[in-house]
């Protein structure tokens, strides 16, 4: 019988650097937080139907900033079909659900749409997307004001 031998391997790096993440501006993460504090706000509001709240989305100033985000996060569990997990705000850590709406919201700002189109399709029920974008591309024109 062959005894076994093993192989070196090239030199591995230190965990730390393996699982780091490209981090997110500070604006990103105040979006985020926005989007977190609404989370909150909306656990316990009752469920609204996606289209409905579309069709009645028709606000200006100061208003419109808070509106799109509430239905934004009520809605977003009907069309992904599944919970949502938002974070406490302020934390840095980024759920993979946070890190896919940060993406969709700067691929808007980019003018990206053919990565926008993927990342709706890879997440989004069909019938839902318009319905997204649409919440997605106003809370991105708040950016500044927010």
């Amino acid at each position: 019988m062959m005894p076994v031998q093993t192989l070196t391997l090239p030199h591995a790096q230190e965990p730390e650097r393996l699982y780091t993440c490209p981090a997110f501006s500070e604006q990103d993460y105040s979006i985020l937080n926005t989007l977190r504090l609404a989370a909150m706000g909306c656990r316990v509001a009752a469920r609204t139907d996606l289209f409905e709240a579309c069709a009645l989305l028709f606000v200006d100033g100061e208003d419109a900033k808070r509106t799109y985000v509430d239905t934004f996060v009520k809605c977003l569990p009907e069309a992904l079909m599944r919970r949502i997990k938002w974070l406490r705000p302020g934390t840095t850590e980024v759920s993979f659900d946070e890190a896919w709406v940060l993406r969709c919201l700067s691929r808007i700002s980019a003018d990206d749409h053919d990565s926008l189109g993927f990342l709706l399709r890879s997440q989004i029920e069909p019938g839902q997307r318009r319905y997204i974008g649409f919440l997605l591309g106003h809370i991105s024109e708040q950016f500044p004001k927010i």
